[in-house]
């Protein structure tokens, strides 16, 4: 019994170092059904802060890729309207979230962490087909 208790008490004080490891995605909100239709009208921004690499390997319809640890992220991100909603995606929402920081730093007044792109994906957000490199030629 107390060789059971132990194993126990060990396999949650490994779940937990793991969590640790990995925290949860800062401020992440679930996108309301008009965001997408703001977005395809051109009266909000979906930005996706993955790398261009993730980008090219599939990404959500209309949006743009600003690499969040892109050397000119905050120059790039800085040359959209400050006054349109700006949707916020990388691959789990960690990036997003910081990137969501930096958009208040630089006085955006609407941004959102939508989270993850496989999730998104799984929640209807319409995905651009996957590119290969011999179409990106």
């Amino acid at each position: 019994m107390k060789k059971l208790s132990f194993l126990i008490i060990l396999f949650l004080a490994s779940v937990v170092a793991v969590q640790a490891q990995h925290p949860a995605p800062k401020n992440v909100v679930k996108p309301d059904p008009q965001a997408l239709a703001q977005i395809k009208a051109g009266k909000a921004y979906l930005v996706d802060v993955r790398t261009p690499e993730e980008f090219d390997g599939g990404h959500l319809q209309y949006s743009q890729n600003i690499n969040f640890n892109g050397p000119d992220f905050k120059t790039q991100i800085a040359k959209l309207d400050k006054n349109k909603p700006v949707y916020l995606y990388c691959r789990s929402g960690n990036r997003s979230g910081k990137a969501a920081d930096t958009l208040k730093t630089l006085g955006f007044h609407s941004y959102y962490n939508i989270g993850g792109f496989e999730q998104l994906k799984a929640d209807g957000f319409p995905a651009e087909q996957l590119q290969t490199s011999a179409s990106r030629k």
